[in-house]
C-alpha cells in the first residue's frame, strides 16, 4: 500500500521524465552530425610521396588544378593598397616588387614573409648537410643539377680523406634581389649574409682550410624555384653563387 510520500515521488518522477523527453527526445532537423575522430586525422596526412626532409615554405596553397590566370590578381587585404604587400622587402615599382606581383597573381596563398622564413631555414639545413656529407637531406632540398654538383664535391672530399666541420652561427640578413615567373615557374633569388665557423681537416686531422676559432662572414646568392599550382608545395634550390 502506497503512502503519501511514495505517491509524491512517483508523480515527481513522471513529471521529470516528461520534461526530459520534450527536450532531449525529439529531433529538430538542425542537429550537428556526430563527430568523426578520423576525419581530422585523415585531413592532416601529408601528400603521398612527401618527405619529412623537404622544407615546406609556408604560404603556398595546397593543390592543384588551378585555372590558368588571364591576368594578375590583386591579393591585398581589404583596405590595404597593393604596394604595401611588399613593405620592407621590395620598393614600390621595383623589378623585385613587379616579380613578386607576378607570383602573387598566379598563387593566391603566396606570403613573402613566410617564404623568407622558409628560405632561411633551408639555407641553414643545406649548409650543415653539405658539411656533414648528408646526401639524403640534400637530395630533397636541391634541384637535380645542383645536387649533382654538391654530391661531386662531397665525393671528392671523401676520396681525399678530408672532413669538413661547420658550425652555423646565424643569418644576419636575407634579402630578395630577384623575383619573377616564367612559364608557370616562379623563381626567387635571395642574398644571404651569414656567419659560420668552418674548417676542413685532412686525413691526419690537420687543418687545411678555414679556422676552427674564427667566425667568418659569408655572402651567398641562392635561387629557389617552384612550379606554381603544382601539388608539391615546396621550393627547391636551383642555383648557387658565392658573392664577395
Amino acid at each position: 500500500m502506497f503512502d503519501i510520500y511514495t505517491i509524491i515521488f512517483l508523480a515527481l518522477a513522471v513529471f521529470i521524465f516528461i520534461r526530459l523527453r520534450s527536450v532531449l527526445g525529439q529531433r529538430t532537423g538542425r542537429e550537428r552530425p556526430p563527430y568523426d575522430p578520423y576525419s581530422r586525422r585523415d585531413a592532416a596526412k601529408a601528400p603521398v610521396g612527401a618527405s619529412d626532409k623537404v622544407v615546406n615554405f609556408p604560404g603556398t596553397p595546397e593543390p592543384a588544378n588551378l585555372p590558368e590566370p588571364v591576368e594578375p590578381v590583386d591579393i591585398s587585404e581589404p583596405g590595404e593598397p597593393a604596394p604595401a604587400r611588399w613593405a620592407g622587402v621590395a620598393e614600390v615599382g621595383s623589378a623585385v616588387a613587379n616579380g613578386l606581383d607576378a607570383i602573387a597573381g598566379q598563387e593566391r596563398g603566396f606570403n613573402v614573409q613566410h617564404f623568407i622564413g622558409g628560405a632561411r631555414a633551408a639555407y641553414e639545413m643545406i649548409v650543415v648537410a653539405f658539411a656533414n656529407g648528408d646526401r639524403a637531406a640534400l637530395k630533397d632540398l636541391l634541384a637535380r643539377e645542383v645536387f649533382d654538383g654538391f654530391n661531386a664535391a662531397i665525393t671528392d672530399r671523401e676520396r681525399r680523406g678530408e672532413k669538413m666541420e661547420t658550425q652555423f652561427v646565424g643569418i644576419e640578413k636575407a634579402d630578395i634581389i630577384e623575383a619573377g615567373v616564367k612559364a608557370r615557374t616562379a623563381q626567387i633569388t635571395v642574398r644571404f649574409l651569414s656567419q659560420l665557423i668552418s674548417v676542413t681537416r685532412d686525413q691526419n686531422g690537420q687543418v687545411i682550410d678555414g679556422d676552427a676559432e674564427q667566425v667568418a662572414d659569408v655572402t651567398d646568392v641562392w635561387t629557389f624555384s617552384r612550379d606554381l599550382g603544382a601539388r608539391d608545395p615546396n621550393w627547391k634550390l636551383v642555383a648557387t653563387e658565392a658573392a664577395s
